[in-house]
């Protein structure tokens, strides 16, 4: 018997925002919203790519250098997003890739 080398797994995350549905959709769904939020630099990181086509079949591609001062100085994280379903202000249904390093 063959062992699987890549284990698939899926997980919810569900939160509740003191603020309209529409408001944190838009946070979402804004490029520059979404990129302020989530990937703006840090004294831990650098941007090195993002770029989002928020639509069914869209994507989001985004990577990071770790800065000096982190636990992994000079890696690279990256993160490639692919949108599968979304619903204006109900629901945003993704998946994704995450790596670090190599």
């Amino acid at each position: 018997m063959i062992t699987p080398s890549v284990t698939h797994t899926r997980f919810t995350i569900e939160r509740t925002y003191p603020t309209t549905p529409e408001r944190v959709f838009a946070a979402f769904a804004d490029p520059a919203k979404k990129r302020r939020w989530f990937a703006a630099a840090s004294d831990t990181h650098e941007v090195q790519e993002f770029e989002m086509d928020f639509r069914v079949g869209g994507q989001l591609r985004s990577s990071y250098r770790m800065n000096q001062g982190t636990p992994f100085p000079g890696a690279i994280l990256t993160n490639h997003t692919n949108y599968l379903d979304i619903v204006p202000n109900r629901r945003i249904v993704i998946a994704y890739t995450m790596a670090f390093g190599e």
